[in-house]
């Protein structure tokens, strides 16, 4: 499956090759594909499941629209790990659990990042929140892809 992936990613870079490289073509077509899943998974659940309603768990309440973000979350973490361990960066030389460990760290990192983005232009510069969320995504990608590749799945320094 995963040879089958990439030559379907590396049949749609030919037209791109000489503007993106295509390590950066795979990170944004695994990227938005893993961010498309997360979107049709989120509207099923939270209509279909959920039935948009409030998850009373006797100790807490939590509303539908946020139960779902929960329930989606580690399908897509998941997802989006698996993808780019063994699509984007399948080159890497670091074990599984070291990649998985720094991948949860880019991942908590984002969470923040995109936490201050959108107060500060929520709040700040009395941005819509919608679009203040748009605003987000071009840094978010910016910075996954910049720690992903050079932190959590970066290739292994031979020694001379």
């Amino acid at each position: 499956m995963t040879k089958v992936l990439i030559s379907i990613i590396e049949f749609f870079h030919k037209p791109f090759r000489k503007l993106i490289s295509l390590q950066t073509f795979t990170y944004a077509a695994i990227g938005g594909g893993n961010t498309l899943l997360d979107v049709v998974l989120y509207f099923i659940i939270y209509n279909f499941v959920l039935h948009q309603q409030l998850i009373d768990l006797g100790f807490v309440a939590i509303s539908g629209h946020i139960s779902a973000v929960f329930i989606v979350f580690p399908i897509t973490f998941l997802s989006g790990f698996l993808l780019h361990k063994y699509v984007t960066f399948n080159n890497s030389q670091n074990t599984g659990k070291i990649q998985l460990f720094r991948y949860s760290l880019v991942v908590a990192g984002a969470l923040i990042l995109k936490y201050i983005c959108i107060k500060f232009f929520v709040e700040g510069l009395h941005i819509w929140p919608t679009f203040a969320n748009a605003l987000t995504v071009p840094i978010l990608i910016g910075f996954s892809y910049f720690s992903n590749s050079r932190y959590t799945f970066k290739k292994s320094q031979t020694k001379h």
